[in-house]
């Protein structure tokens, strides 16, 4: 998965690469040019990244004044995501994005690669013995908790969302994704929480559930071998194209780094 190649008429071929840790207003700018760039050529796209400070990320719906409602992240930078779900403090985890153009068979079933990247993921960190489980909830679970949703989307529960059971018995969400359909086209992305942050206190990451350090470096690359598995795709690796650089550029200043997009609800 090193090669860098331009064939366009491989319909399997999808492209991944590992970012630095970026500004929040990057991090969503980039995600958004790659969901164009999936739409212009047709391939998806796979992207971890990492955060340069603890960021507070709201969900487009969400109020921007309830950021107060939780004082250990109060000081923090915000930005405002173009998906939906509840708030993410970005400090202690890995995230990844996964772009899929609409002209892509899995495009059509979007429900198929989400349930793929966390199922790819509990075979990933099964590598470093580290045992996890799918949530399941039934429809009553999912009525009867809405209205009741707290502000950390890493508070709530969704079907799918990757769990970790503590030594009392204890269930804490360690990965959950959302979506965002534009054109037909799907960004999905999603975090995967190593280690708690202090700006988020109450929100144990696997490190100090499971007591081991999680190695980076194999989980992207065992991520990567699971994900090619399931989704049926050959991922190459790609840095992003120039274009698409300057295009993040664009959208991070006139978008994710305007204080009129993230003050906008």
């Amino acid at each position: 998965m090193d090669r860098q190649v331009t064939d366009s008429g491989d319909a399997g071929l999808a492209y991944w690469f590992a970012d630095a840790p970026a500004a929040g207003s990057w991090n969503m700018a980039l995600d958004e040019a790659l969901l164009q760039q999936a739409e212009r050529s047709g391939h998806p796209w796979l992207r971890f990244y990492q955060w340069q400070e603890p960021t507070l990320s709201l969900g487009y719906f969400q109020r921007y004044a309830n950021r107060h409602m939780h004082a250990a992240s109060e000081h923090c930078v915000a930005v405002r995501r173009a998906s939906g779900g509840g708030a993410i403090l970005h400090d202690q985890e890995l995230t990844y994005s996964f772009v899929l153009p609409a002209s892509h068979p899995l495009a059509r079933r979007p429900e198929t690669s989400y349930l793929a990247m966390h199922q790819s993921l509990m075979v990933a960190l099964a590598e470093q013995q580290i045992s996890v489980s799918l949530c399941q909830l039934d429809g009553s679970q999912i009525a009867n908790d809405k209205p009741k949703q707290p502000f950390l989307c890493f508070q709530r529960r969704a079907t799918g969302d990757v769990l970790l059971t503590d030594t009392a018995g204890g269930e804490w969400k360690i990965a959950g994704s959302a979506q965002r359909r534009h054109r037909g086209a799907i960004l999905q992305h999603g975090s995967v929480l190593l280690r708690r942050s202090a700006a988020a206190p109450e929100l144990p990451g696997i490190g100090d559930l499971a007591g081991r350090v999680v190695n980076l470096q194999q989980l992207q690359q065992e991520w990567c071998q699971q994900i090619e598995r399931q989704l049926g795709l050959r991922l190459v690796f790609q840095s992003p194209l120039a274009e698409v650089i300057e295009s993040a550029r664009m959208i991070e200043a006139e978008k994710f780094g305007s204080q009129r997009w993230l003050e906008a609800r």
